[in-house]
Parts: structure tokens; sequence; C-alpha cells
């Protein structure tokens, strides 16, 4: 099916989680960090504007904690959130650094983006990152962001924060990099006759059905989300591709027109 429109995406973000950032036995996946620093860097050093979605505050902080787990208590995951972020941050540098890419950090809760003065500091501050080719890299401020009765901090999980970046900066592409090369009509790893969608056009609820199951120790989303972030996106015009996070360099194909993963485009 037609591929022709990801050509012409130049802003994309990308959305790495926490399962991608773990390898099999819950350690940091240091290959996969460079492979993904290598393909951003390239894409921007080929003019293309790019922005990196992260998870894996709590994940990596667990890891450097030595915790098997998700703390369950806010105030265990917010510690956690804050050790595992420089760390994270501290990965993403020395991973960019090596190609010569500066990167940026931006943390975000829900209430900036609700408020206009903040909102309007958080586009400005990522379009002067972009203007200068540095690669901002967002995350939820999960040390802080927290819910409540009356004011709501929390985006609930990346995947939302992802698609609500892709909407405010008006990219053209959002990727999600997942532990699967694509949405199926069944779960690969249990069933191998199951088949990947190519391209779709709106995401209904019998997809959303079909997408609901587990998720990893360490992180919130699944697959679910990402199909309701996708439909997020096409109801703003724009592109999805989920897509498989074991060779992050694949995305130089993607954006070249190869059938890599699933592709939303808008009708």
């Amino acid at each position: 099916m037609n591929r022709e429109g990801i050509l012409s995406a130049e802003r994309i973000v990308v959305k790495i989680g926490t399962h991608s950032l773990l390898n099999d036995q819950n350690q940091i996946n240091y290959n996969r960090i460079d492979r993904l620093a290598l393909a951003l860097s390239t894409l921007i050093q080929e003019g293309k504007e790019v922005i990196l979605v992260t998870s894996g505050a709590i994940g990596v902080g667990s890891v450097k904690m030595g915790l098997t787990s998700r703390p369950t208590d806010m105030a265990s995951q917010q510690a956690t959130a804050a050790v595992g972020q420089v760390a994270l941050m501290n990965l993403y540098s020395r991973s960019f650094n090596y190609y010569s890419q500066f990167i940026g950090q931006i943390l975000l809760t829900r209430d900036i983006i609700d408020f206009p003065d903040s909102y309007n500091n958080y586009k400005n501050a990522m379009n002067a990152l972009l203007g200068q080719k540095i690669l901002p890299i967002i995350n939820e401020n999960d040390a802080v962001a927290v819910d409540e009765l009356d004011h709501q901090t929390r985006f609930g999980d990346n995947d939302t924060l992802s698609a609500l970046v892709a909407s405010t900066m008006d990219a053209d592409l959002l990727i999600f990099l997942t532990d699967v090369d694509g949405f199926y009509d069944d779960n690969p790893k249990r069933n191998p006759d199951a088949v990947r969608f190519d391209v779709l056009h709106e995401v209904t609820d019998d997809l959303i059905d079909m997408a609901k199951g587990d998720v990893s120790a360490f992180s919130t989303g699944g697959m679910e989300t990402k199909l309701t972030a996708a439909n997020e996106s096409l109801k703003s015009g724009q592109m999805t591709v989920i897509m498989s996070s074991e060779d992050p360099m694949q995305i130089l194909d993607l954006v070249k027109g190869e059938s890599i993963g699933t592709l939303f485009i808008p009708k």
C-alpha cells in the first residue's frame, strides 16, 4: 500500500519506551541506545527536525537502585524517577556526544501544556532547540507529577505525551519504537500466524480490543495506548508508525518509504 506520504516528513517525533531501553534481563540495553543515537543524529544531519520522547526514568532508576520491579507507592516512584532521570540523560549524553549531536532536556507536566504562558514558553524553547539542530529529549517530570482531585499534572503514560508533543509541535510523523515490529491482528509472540497490518487509515474499537494486553514490569504503556495515541495523531492529520526497536537504524529505511512497521496515515 502507498507509503509515499512518509517521504515528505520533515519534523519527526520518536518515542522509545522503557521496555525498549532494557534488555530481557531488565538491564540497560547500551547497544540499542547507541544505535538510536546514531539513527537520530543521521536524520538531523540529513536536514530533518527530530524530537525524542523517552520513557525509562523509573525503569533505569530501578536498575541503578537494584530493584526488581516498579515501586508501588508514589513517593518511592518519584524518588526512583529522580535517580533514573539523571542516569538516563547521562546515557543519552554519552551516546549522542559520540556522534557530535547536541541534546537538550525538556521535562513536562500536564499543567505546563494547559496554561497559556507555560505552553508558549515550552513551544518557544522547543523551536529554539530545533532551530539550532539540537535534539530535544522529552520525558514527563515523574519526580513531581501527580494526579489530584483538583489539579492534574500527569499525562498518564508517555504514549499519550508523545502524541501531544507531535500535535503541539506540528510534527509530520510520530514513530513508536516497541518490542514488536508493528501492529498485528493477534499477538505474534503467541500466534505465529498473526498478520501485520501494513497501512491503516483509522483506529476502530475492534482494533483497540485486539491491542489489549500485558505491559512490562517497569512500564505503564502497551499496544492499546499506542493505538489510542495513533488515533489522536490521525485526528490531527499526522502520520504514526509502530515499529520494532530491535534496531533503531531501521528508522532510516522507514523514512525512505520501506514497508517497516504499521503506518497509520490520514485518509
